[in-house]
């Protein structure tokens, strides 16, 4: 843990953990000593025996983390490959039992994607709506079980909210109508107990770099029941019992296995100590108002909470908190800030998913990293609503045009004061003598209208603002998905010329 406070602060622990010194260190060592030599299938010379049998312990060590058999671990490049193994090789293998396959609309693109795959060929997808809480219920899996479900694919704990379900019940309906079951647990693994054989699952998704270890390795746990149908996405080698061909990459695997016994001996101490730093997060932000939390009271990963704050802009929200690593519930290269599917399945409004942040401790982060985080959080969300506040008031000269929303992705006042026109000059004839605007939006089409504050004085109503939307994109080389809230910037400005030639 870190002696003193220092920026930036990393609290995106849920995309992904620093590496543990000690995984590192023997990473390390594989790397630069003779273990990286060889390659494990070569099973001729020292070399290869040697590798493969470091292999072969970080298999064990990994699989003791969830109470399952060393020999039914199948390594991946990750948490998205083991998942896409898991949901495309069971419903190409049982193909011809049936084509239907059940998940939630909170899931992982990692499982929605493959599943919208399988629809465009000819699968049948029941996708299940979750409860307000997130939570997907035993009662609405089984109602939409048939005949040909092959398999149902639900994710142990939410990536964005940290809501967990209960997979053991939803298992124990699954094996009553004979249906395979697979887990997505790359977040819960290194926060929660994880056991294959009480939860009842058939397959298990994991990733080393959700647990302090590696990126670039994962592994899909395949019980004896589903191993016969399951089919690999690849051939070329009949590696990972024909599973998974490639060479193996010994320094991740070992890392893997590292960070795997390490969370395996410090779990719960790691669990109590993220709790820890959310209570002294929570309670710092006592004071800000209109705010909503979207993890489950009681249902959810140690460490990570979700919280929609009212009224202001998602990535407006994260570029005012410099050094600080959290994510947005925004899509940001959107065109319109598409929220997270996941809020959105969830019941969350466009507009306040639309001003979520994820923010997720870990075992390196300290209470004065807490305190400091909620902190910078409240000065942004002021900061950030006094610029969205009503501007100058009506009369004295100021006219006001308003367009766009936050469910938009921008909402914009622009306030115009023209100059006094000359005894029988039209209206039109007159120039803008100040201009102010207020909004909810990003910093980039912030950036635009702090240029057109400037820019904007003393040019004619008639003509109020040099060039347009899709000239101000190429000028602040902007990505094209911003034009949309740059059209409600000439919107709101056009209402308020009109307004004062009126």
């Amino acid at each position: 843990m870190r002696g003193h406070l220092s920026l930036p602060i990393f609290l995106d622990h849920a995309s992904t953990t620093p590496l543990d010194p000690a995984v590192g260190a023997i990473m390390a060592e594989v790397l630069q000593g003779s273990l990286g030599i060889g390659n494990p299938s070569s099973s001729t010379h020292e070399h290869g025996r040697s590798a493969a049998a470091v292999i072969e312990q970080a298999r064990v060590e990994i699989a003791r983390l969830i109470n399952a058999d060393a020999q039914d671990l199948v390594f991946t490049s990750g948490a998205t490959e083991a998942d896409n193994l898991a949901v495309l090789g069971l419903a190409r293998g049982r193909a011809k039992q049936g084509r239907h396959l059940v998940t939630a609309r909170t899931e992982h693109k990692a499982v929605l994607d493959p599943c919208k795959q399988l629809e465009k060929r000819g699968w049948q997808v029941s996708w299940l709506e979750p409860a307000h809480d997130g939570r997907v219920t035993p009662e609405s899996l089984a109602a939409v079980l048939r005949d040909d479900t092959q398999l149902v694919s639900i994710i142990h704990a939410n990536n964005e909210t940290g809501v967990v379900q209960d997979i053991a019940a939803l298992a124990a309906v699954c094996r009553e109508r004979a249906v395979y079951l697979h887990c997505d647990a790359a977040q819960s693994a290194a926060r929660l107990p994880v056991d294959v054989r009480a939860l009842g699952v058939d397959l298990l998704s994991l990733s080393a770099h959700k647990m302090y270890g590696p990126k670039g390795i994962g592994a899909l746990w395949v019980s004896a029941r589903a191993r016969p149908w399951l089919e690999p996405l690849m051939s070329g080698g009949g590696h990972e019992r024909g599973l998974r061909p490639g060479t193996l990459a010994t320094h991740q695997i070992v890392g893997f296995g590292q960070a795997a016994k390490t969370v395996r001996e410090r779990r719960d101490h790691d669990a109590a100590h993220v709790e820890h730093l959310v209570a002294v997060f929570r309670e710092a932000l006592q004071g800000l108002k209109d705010i909503v939390w979207n993890d489950h009271p009681q249902h959810r990963l140690p460490g990570l909470v979700s919280i929609s704050v009212v009224d202001v802009e998602g990535e407006s929200l994260i570029a005012a908190m410099p050094g600080i690593a959290v994510s947005t519930g925004a899509a940001c290269d959107s065109a319109v800030g598409e929220p997270s599917h996941v809020l959105r399945a969830q019941g969350v409004a466009p507009e306040l998913a639309q001003s979520t942040l994820r923010i997720s401790f870990g075992r390196f982060n300290s209470e004065a990293e807490a305190k400091q985080t909620a902190a910078i959080l409240l000065s942004a969300v002021a900061q950030l609503r006094d610029r969205d506040a009503p501007g100058p008031p009506a009369g004295a000269g100021w006219r006001m045009g308003m367009a766009g929303s936050l469910r938009e992705g921008a909402r914009i006042r622009a306030y115009v004061r023209a100059q006094p026109v000359l005894a029988g000059e039209p209206a039109a004839a007159s120039r803008i003598e100040a201009l102010e605007f207020r909004a909810a939006t990003c910093p980039g089409v912030r950036a635009v209208l702090d240029d057109l504050q400037r820019r904007c004085v003393g040019r004619p109503l008639a003509d109020p603002a040099p060039g347009g939307p899709r000239d101000w994109v190429r000028e602040f080389a902007l990505p094209i998905e911003k034009l949309g809230r740059l059209l409600l910037v000439e919107d709101a400005l056009r209402a308020a010329v009109a307004a004062a030639l009126n």
